[in-house]
């Protein structure tokens, strides 16, 4: 199944490793290190000009991922998977 991440991302469920609370987990400061590390080697991506509030982490291949940041919650992405029967 595919997911529209927001702009012009749309991924696989099966690529998906995560899907985390900007404003709760930004709390931790290796969540901080981890995303601005991401930013600087252009693995992630921002997907709106409005507020984030959550980012994936998806899983490109064996040895490389990709971050995307989304406007929408993470609740609002995982009643857009169980819609289609995907949990």
């Amino acid at each position: 199944m595919y997911l529209y991440l927001g702009g012009d991302v749309t991924v696989m469920t099966e690529e998906i490793i995560g899907i985390f609370d900007l404003d709760n987990s930004t709390l931790s400061y290796k969540t901080r290190e981890f995303l601005s590390e991401a930013e600087k080697s252009g693995k992630a991506e921002t997907l709106s000009y409005d507020l984030p509030k959550s980012f994936f982490i998806c899983e490109r291949n064996k040895n490389d991922y990709s971050v995307y940041i989304c406007q929408p919650a993470p609740a609002t992405f995982l009643k857009r998977m169980e819609q289609f029967g995907k949990e």
